[in-house]
């Protein structure tokens, strides 16, 4: 039985490797959950994809991701829902239950309509998502990110997001590196898991030292966050999901990502305390 039947991993964590190289690789550390980046896909036939996870042992947990719902045109939009529905699609082809949602934002436009516009534009696509059985799990990020990347810039937000879309279809996921600051994180994830829309909980850590606010996030022990004090949290309220390690990082993609991969492993150990 594997030590680590909660540990997942992005193929954006080990970017240099391929679909199949993260397949073969997260298999023999014990890794049991994959989640698949877009990128990760290309040039992939993709009704085969669900059948190698399976194979190596694995479990696709969601693909990453959709989302950008916001434009000054309605054509611009249009796109959005477009791509969204394709993005949809790929997730049914290889057997992730969840797209996570990066919701976007414009610059120009107040961040009340940025929020009007990503409401609707869900909307539109929910009837898509669930005649595929695909789940939206609406991503909060950190406020930095207000500008060009998501409006939805705490948990509070994306929980009332979701229930105002009232839809089983849409909820919510959770990353420390985008909601560890919040003063009342307790209780909106209480609110979230009560509402049924905790779908997804992604993990890594929050460097002092940060020399760029995207591609230097560190992995867990790195920097400031308690993930394990969230991840109480979390599965105080009945969550048994995937703790998903999702690191964007230069300076990690440089190393030799056989080396990181038991680095994350030891790392991952090390934070919730396994043997």
């Amino acid at each position: 039985m594997s030590q680590l039947p909660q540990l997942c991993i992005h193929t954006i964590t080990t970017k240099p490797w391929s679909l199949d190289q993260c397949l073969l690789n997260y298999e023999k550390v014990g890794v049991k959950g994959i989640s698949i980046w877009r990128n990760a896909l290309e040039n992939q036939d993709l009704s085969t994809v669900n059948r190698r996870v399976k194979s190596a042992g694995l479990e696709t947990v969601s693909l990453v991701r959709g989302g950008f719902f916001t434009g000054n045109t309605k054509e611009e939009r249009q796109r959005a829902i477009d791509e969204n529905k394709k993005v949809i699609e790929e997730a049914a082809q290889i057997g992730a239950p969840l797209v996570v949602l990066v919701c976007g934002a414009t610059p120009g436009l107040s961040i009340k309509e940025n929020l009007k516009q990503i409401q609707e534009g869900i909307e539109v696509v929910v009837p898509f998502a669930a005649s595929h059985q695909v789940k939206l799990g609406i991503e909060p990020l950190h406020p930095m990110y207000a500008d060009k990347r998501s409006a939805v810039s705490s948990l509070r937000v994306a929980n009332q997001l979701a229930l105002a879309i009232n839809s089983r279809q849409v909820g919510v996921t959770i990353d420390v590196f985008h909601v560890w600051w919040e003063d009342d994180l307790d209780e909106q994830i209480k609110i979230c898991a009560k509402n049924n829309k905790l779908f997804s909980y992604h993990i890594c850590d929050w460097k002092l030292d940060m020399s760029d606010m995207l591609n230097d996030r560190g992995l867990m022990g790195d920097g400031i966050i308690n993930v394990r004090e969230i991840t109480k949290s979390v599965e105080e309220t009945g969550f048994r999901g995937y703790h998903e390690v999702e690191i964007f990082s230069n300076q990690y993609w440089k190393m030799d990502q056989n080396e990181f991969l038991n680095l994350i492993v030891t790392r991952y150990k090390q934070t919730y305390h396994l043997n």
